[in-house]
């Protein structure tokens, strides 16, 4: 079958590799999915440069969402069948043609969704519900929150923005460029507002979600966030860390990292299966819908890690194993 490897750590359009891989039969208590539509997101990227080595182990097959068919079932397995349309989750492996995993594992995908949303239907929307309610156990209700949302022009940045609307909060999205602030403002509810390491934007902060890190993180912490406000990371898009300095000279903020993996694998099934009953419905509304760039054939991994690493992408990619 057709897959992808990661022998060793490294720039991903280096060290993932196109392989030719044996198809295996599912063990009792798993199934075989045939995937159709997987997504290319910074998740999946960031363990193959090497940044959490220590806890990933090589070789791997990178992907950490997708959906598709249920073909074969293991012994015991009596919640799937053949020819169900599934999303299996927690761990990854998705990058390639037919993939094995624990039936207890995947979850099922309503008729009414769109191959592309069913594609995108974890990662960031169940990201973004997390982040929210992570904010409303620390100040309860949202209403007339000022909540900062940095890489705004990002597909979850979009979903956040708006769940912030609907909490009553004022949310002010933070972008790097003057071309993304004029879409978003064209695109989604709130203030937008241009910052970088070299500039900060002129607002003070109940909270902050931050995807980026690294000095304008920083930043942000020491010169914009209110006394007894929240610091919440989820993303580091920009491969450094968050000054501890600047961590430690706020002790009046509270500070946490949401790791969906974590949620994901102490969360239990029923919790799970709650969170993206809630995706497919904000898919269904347009809510959580993702703009999509290209879909390209996982034969065409090569062209797909160049767009991703385009500055200029506009969109989420998809690859399609099956070609």
């Amino acid at each position: 079958m057709r897959s992808t490897l990661v022998r060793q750590f490294g720039d991903p359009r280096q060290v993932i590799a196109l392989v030719d891989a044996e198809r295996m039969a599912p063990a009792a208590g798993e199934v075989e999915v045939a995937l159709s539509l997987a997504a290319i997101n910074p998740s999946d990227l960031i363990p193959v440069s090497g940044a959490y080595s220590a806890r990933t182990s090589l070789p791997f097959v990178p992907g950490f969402e997708g959906f598709g068919t249920v073909t074969r079932v293991g012994a015991g397995v009596t919640s799937l069948k053949p020819g169900d349309q599934v999303v299996p989750i927690g761990a990854s492996g998705l990058w390639q043609e037919y993939l094995i995993r624990p039936a207890e594992w995947c979850f099922a995908l309503p008729d009414d969704i769109s191959e592309t949303d069913a594609a995108t239907c974890y990662v960031n929307p169940l990201t973004a519900l997390q982040l929210i309610a992570a904010l409303r156990g620390h100040f309860g209700s949202l209403d007339r929150r000022r909540i900062g949302v940095t890489a705004a022009g990002s597909a979850i940045g979009g979903m956040l923005m708006k769940l912030l609307a609907g909490e009553g909060a004022e949310a002010a999205g933070i972008v790097r460029s003057q071309r993304s602030a004029e879409r978003l403002a064209r695109e989604i509810p709130g203030q937008i507002a241009l910052g970088d390491e070299q500039r900060l934007p002129d607002l003070r902060f109940d909270a902050i979600i931050d995807a980026v890190g690294g000095p304008f993180a920083g930043n942000l912490i020491l010169r914009t966030l209110e006394p007894g406000g929240a610091f919440i990371q989820y993303g580091a898009l920009s491969n450094v860390p968050v000054p501890q300095a600047a961590i430690q000279a706020r002790p009046d903020i509270r500070f946490s990292f949401l790791w969906l993996r974590a949620w994901v694998h102490s969360a239990g099934r029923a919790a799970i299966e709650a969170a993206f009953a809630k995706s497919f419905e904000g898919l269904r509304s347009g809510l959580f819908r993702s703009r999509i760039a290209e879909i390209y054939p996982l034969s065409r991994l090569d062209a797909a890690l160049a767009h991703q690493a385009d500055s200029g992408r506009d969109g989420k990619l998809l690859l399609d194993p099956r070609c």
